[in-house]
């Protein structure tokens, strides 16, 4: 006997081709529903747009993680090459205008932290580590790499009901509906 408690991680409709989910995910965009996603074996051309993504702000991230490495990469190279331990080669003064000799740190250090914001910036947007999603205890949903096309909508999603989502799937052509749980 079990104990474990499950919840509702939301529904599951598959729909018949690319562009009926393309269709179907404009209508769930102009719905208003949040939380919900589209699942292809292959990209589709444009769904982005049709599921009303906006632009990720990853860039940002790795932009910011780059702009702090190359203030990292000079800050290390004044404070040990200036103010610590001035080194005077063949006669050229250690000061703030020696500048030039500080650009390989500084470009090592950019790439570095941009590298290092790209992974972690990546996995904290996507909340990765999961072990599991709860779509893959699904009995259709190993379907989505090979010829199905779905879209969940996440019971965490505010316009989220039991009855008025799975018939409001069911109106904008879904078929296959299935209401999909998650161990609590």
């Amino acid at each position: 006997m079990s104990t474990t408690r499950k919840r509702v991680y939301g529904y599951l409709a598959e729909f018949g081709s690319a562009s009926a989910l393309y269709k179907a995910a404009e209508k769930v965009r102009d719905a208003g529903f949040r939380k919900w996603d589209c699942h292809t074996p292959y990209p589709v051309h444009g769904l982005d747009a049709a599921m009303g993504m906006k632009r990720s702000i990853l860039p940002w991230f790795v932009f910011f993680g780059g702009m702090l490495g190359t203030a990292t990469g000079f800050g290390l190279a004044y404070i040990t090459q200036v103010e610590i331990y001035p080194t005077v080669v063949q006669a050229k003064p250690a000061n703030i205008f020696t500048v030039p000799a500080f650009f390989p740190i500084m470009f090592e250090l950019t790439i570095l932290f941009s590298g290092f914001t790209t992974l972690f910036g990546l996995l904290a947007l996507m909340k990765l580590p999961r072990l599991n999603h709860p779509l893959f205890a699904s009995r259709q949903f190993h379907r989505a790499t090979d010829d199905a096309f779905f879209i969940a909508v996440e019971a965490r999603d505010p316009k989220f009901s039991p009855d008025g989502t799975r018939q409001f799937l069911e109106d904008i052509g879904g078929k296959s509906i299935e209401l999909v749980e998650e161990e609590d």
